[in-house]
C-alpha cells in the first residue's frame, strides 16, 4: 500500500462510519442543505499549509445537480457559483438536463468517455463477479492521473483563476474525489484529512446507492456486482497514488511538473488568511 494511506488510513476510518444516508451535508463551518442533490459538500474548513483553512463558500464538490428540485437552483443561485464543472461523458447526460445549463456556467470536462456510459456497464455488471468490478475500479483510478491528465490539469488551471467552482459528477465520489485529491493536496490539507473527506461518500450516498441497487436488481445485476462501483475505498485513491508515484514521484511534483500548477497562487486564492 502507498505510504501515503498507511498513515492516514486508521484516522479515516475512525471519522468515516456507517450512517444514514441525509442530502445535508456538514464541512467546517459550512452547511449544504438539498432535497435531491446527493453528496453535497463544501470544502471550507479543512486545514490546509501553515494552519490557514480552506475558505468556505468558494470549493464546493457534489454529484449530479443538473436535475436538482426548483428550490434545489435557487439554493445553487445563492451560492454565487462562477463555473460548475462536470466531470461526466456524454453518454451519462439526458436531454432533461438543458435548463440547468441554461441557469449555470456548466463547463463540459468528460472524463471516463464512454466508460460509464449504461450502454458499456450493464453487460460488464452482468457478467462479472464483484472482485472483478473492483479490479475495473481499480484501472479506472489508475487511468485517472494518467489518461486523463488533460482534464484534470485543465480543472486545475481553472481552479487557480480563484472562480468559486461546483464540480461535480453522476454520485460525486471517485472523479471528483480525485479532482478533490488535487485540489487539497495542492492547499496542503493533511493526507488524513483527504482520505477522509473522499471517504465520506460512502455515508452520505448511502441514499442514493440504496435506490441504485434497487433499480439495478430489476435489471438483473447484483448488489454483489454493483457495491465496487458504487462505493469509495481506500484501495481506489491508493492505485491513483501508486500511478503517479510510478511516473511522477509524488503528488507535488505531479502537480507541478505533469499539471503545471502555481501552488502558491492557488493558496492565496483558497486559504484564509
Amino acid at each position: 500500500m502507498n505510504k501515503w494511506f498507511q498513515r492516514a488510513l486508521p484516522q479515516a476510518h475512525a471519522i468515516v462510519s456507517p450512517g444514514p444516508a441525509a442530502v445535508d451535508s456538514t464541512v467546517g463551518n459550512a452547511a449544504l442543505v438539498f432535497d435531491t442533490i446527493s453528496n453535497a459538500r463544501d470544502l471550507g474548513g479543512l486545514r490546509g499549509a501553515a494552519g490557514r483553512r480552506v475558505r468556505s463558500g468558494r470549493l464546493y464538490r457534489s454529484g449530479n445537480p443538473a436535475l436538482a428540485s426548483a428550490a434545489d437552483l435557487e439554493r445553487l443561485h445563492a451560492l454565487d457559483l462562477d463555473m460548475v464543472v462536470d466531470f461526466r461523458s456524454p453518454g451519462e447526460k439526458s436531454p432533461d438536463e438543458a435548463g440547468f445549463g441554461a441557469r449555470f456556467n456548466w463547463v463540459a470536462v468528460p472524463v471516463l468517455d464512454g466508460s460509464m456510459a449504461m450502454d458499456v456497464l450493464m453487460p460488464r455488471l452482468r457478467a462479472s463477479t464483484p472482485a472483478q468490478i473492483d479490479g475495473f475500479m481499480l484501472e479506472v483510478y489508475r487511468d485517472f492521473p494518467v489518461r486523463y491528465r488533460d482534464a484534470f490539469g485543465g480543472f486545475m488551471q481553472t481552479a487557480q483563476e480563484g472562480k468559486t467552482l461546483l464540480f461535480h459528477c453522476t454520485a460525486g465520489k471517485d472523479r471528483t474525489g480525485f479532482a478533490s485529491l488535487l485540489l487539497l493536496s495542492a492547499l496542503g490539507v493533511a493526507q488524513d484529512d483527504i482520505l477522509a473527506n473522499y471517504l465520506e461518500s460512502n455515508q452520505r450516498n448511502a441514499r442514493f446507492n440504496e435506490t441504485a441497487l434497487a433499480r439495478m436488481a430489476q435489471l438483473g445485476v447484483s448488489a454483489e456486482a454493483m457495491m465496487p462501483l458504487l462505493e469509495v475505498r481506500a484501495s481506489y485513491l491508493d492505485a491513483s497514488l501508486q500511478a503517479i508515484e510510478q511516473g511522477w514521484g509524488s503528488v507535488d511534483n505531479y502537480l507541478g511538473d505533469a499539471l503545471a500548477v502555481d501552488v502558491a497562487q492557488l493558496r492565496a486564492h483558497y486559504l484564509e488568511d
